[in-house]
């Protein structure tokens, strides 16, 4: 994954242009008024752009949130109590598949440019208006990218168990890049990655969560492939992980409202890495929840639906 200041803004001025759309956009997901949401059984929908087949489900109404997946995510590595939970609090909830990831055609990439290049023209050719964009882990980086070069256009980021951009306090775990790379998933490489295995609360909520994400049994996006997924990124730590100092810039002058949920014990993205910024990033509002890993949104779905609900809500422009 080449993360250079020249890889992500090579295009200049020209990115906006570079990434305009022609698309067949399919009729609205969205559910009726007076449906509860139900994401493990929501229709997949397809938007054809730019020669290739972006997968996608909505579900809600209200204003949109676009969700930017994780590594090796997919539509259906998304907890559906939280979707669900975050659909309730009057919001329509967007996820989707990566170009050549999952249920989306084209070629595959990790390569930020190409997932921010999703991410907009899934976007524009929704037509959707006042959206709030969110980002888990490798997504939370492609969100920082998507608000450098169109946060004019989007009303909040919230970020989920991602890192910041530069130099770190502290670094990843080799464990994660162990567990990362196995193939499949199976409840211990789930609860090692997302959770916090020594806790017996979080062990308990990892179980239930895995189960709700591997309820649903048809039209179910297939697993990125682990071998090609972790030559992508590497197999050790890096630091910095995220090395382009134009976006730290940008979230130290960005008057967009950011908020980081994060767990107290993440093997791949330590929040401390955020608390480290403290004072610098002027509209950032971070949560971690206790006794929790990389997925904190997974262990705690309604209370981090309720807490970004309110974010969305009540956090004005700085």
């Amino acid at each position: 994954m080449n993360l250079s200041r020249r890889t992500i803004f090579k295009s200049g001025a020209g990115a906006a242009a570079a990434l305009a759309v022609s698309a067949n956009v399919p009729a609205a997901g969205a559910l009726s008024a007076g449906t509860e949401p139900d994401y493990a059984h929501a229709p997949t929908l397809y938007l054809v752009t730019g020669g290739r087949r972006l997968s996608y489900r909505r579900v809600g109404t209200g204003r949109p949130l676009v969700l930017f997946n994780r590594f090796r995510g997919t539509l259906d590595t998304w907890d559906p109590l939280f979707i669900d939970s975050l659909a309730g609090q009057g919001f329509e909830v967007i996820t989707f598949d990566y170009s050549g990831l999952g249920l989306s055609t084209g070629e595959r990439s990790y390569d930020p440019p190409a997932l921010v290049k999703d991410a907009r023209e899934l976007i524009l050719g929704l037509g959707l208006k006042d959206v709030a964009i969110g980002g888990w882990s490798l997504g939370g980086i492609v969100a920082q990218i998507y608000l450098a070069m169109f946060g004019a256009e989007i009303s909040h980021v919230v970020l989920i168990g991602t890192t910041p951009p530069g130099q770190l306090v502290k670094t990843a775990e080799q464990l994660f890049y162990d567990t990362a790379a196995k193939p499949g998933a199976d409840l211990d490489q789930f609860t090692t990655v997302f959770f916090e295995p020594t806790d017996k609360g979080s062990r308990e909520a990892s179980a239930r969560s895995f189960e709700r994400i591997f309820s649903r049994q048809e039209d179910r996006s297939p697993d990125v492939d682990a071998q090609w997924a972790i030559a992508q990124i590497g197999t050790t730590p890096r630091n910095p992980a995220f090395p382009v100092e134009d976006i730290l810039q940008v979230l130290k002058n960005s008057t967009v409202p950011i908020l980081h949920l994060g767990g107290d014990h993440d093997i791949i993205f330590p929040v401390e890495n955020w608390y480290a910024l403290n004072g610098q990033l002027p509209t950032m509002h971070l949560i971690t929840y206790p006794r929790a890993g990389h997925g904190p949104q997974h262990q705690y779905p309604e209370a981090a639906a309720s807490q970004i609900g309110s974010f969305l809500k009540a956090t004005p422009l700085a």
